[in-house]
């Protein structure tokens, strides 16, 4: 896997690796479920052929796969000494491989099997997508304030996060509503993960009225040129939160 994950230019690969038997097999499903086409390519060849997963049998350890409709592509694919797939499920982009390609039957007819990959690749242009966080043991960031502000350094509690910036609720209306101010030295503790420090820039403002009729204002803040380390934090905890997040729907939580 780790071959052709460097083939195809992606750094930083780990960070998006998922190893769960279980999340792995639920993922392998909702791609058969939603019949997402996949694009199956022999390594060091440029030739594309297209399948779809018909089943996934965890019993016998075993992903079925429909064959081309090019009888030399299937030959090829048979032969190979690896096998890279590509497919997408819900906007997020799914890369795993396979040693080899066997034939089968299912349903009576021909088709491919490999074994269930024991890693795979999921990935998504995390700079658009937003995770919500915890509301029961909410992420917090500490916002040193200017002068005006009081100069306290005070904690926000976080509404989502992406690899672009987030989105703090401030209760108390502490931090005004100017758009386009910095605040710099920033530190958001992401559990399990570690410390973020950026530097914050206001892009929105949004006052809302609960139920109680007391105003929440929610503000959506970008990252001013957060260095590489600091991304590499809070991709991990995005992919920790999506992977908790898929374990639920697939009732493995």
């Amino acid at each position: 896997m780790q071959a052709h994950i460097m083939d195809s230019g992606l750094e930083n690969w780990h960070d998006f690796e998922v190893e769960s038997r279980r999340e792995i097999i639920a993922l392998l499903r909702s791609i058969s479920e939603k019949n997402q086409l996949i694009r199956m390519l022999i390594h060091g060849e440029s030739d594309v052929c297209v399948t779809s997963i018909l089943e996934v049998d965890a019993e016998h350890d075993s992903v079925i796969l429909d064959r081309s409709v090019n009888a030399d592509q299937n030959r090829r694919m048979l032969a190979a000494k690896g096998i890279s797939f590509e497919t997408s499920l819900d906007k997020i982009r799914i890369l795993f491989a396979s040693a080899q390609v066997e034939e089968c039957h299912y349903g009576g007819t021909p088709a491919l099997k490999i074994a269930i990959p024991e890693t795979l690749i999921r990935l998504q242009r995390r700079e658009y997508y937003r995770m919500t966080t915890p509301v029961s043991n909410p992420v917090r960031v500490s916002i040193p304030l200017p002068p005006s502000l009081g100069g306290a350094d005070t904690l926000f509690p976080l509404a989502d996060i992406s690899c672009g910036g987030i989105a703090i609720l401030d209760n108390k209306l502490m931090l005004g509503e100017t758009i386009g101010r910095d605040y710099p030295g920033c530190r958001i503790d992401l559990p399990d993960v570690g410390i973020v420090t950026a530097t914050l820039q206001i892009r929105n403002s949004l006052d809302m009225t609960l139920l109680n009729n007391k105003l929440n204002r929610r503000l959506g803040c970008q990252f001013v040129d957060l260095p590489r380390s600091m991304l590499a934090h809070v991709q991990r905890y995005i992919t920790r939160l999506e992977r908790e997040r898929n374990a639920r729907m697939a009732g493995l939580g």
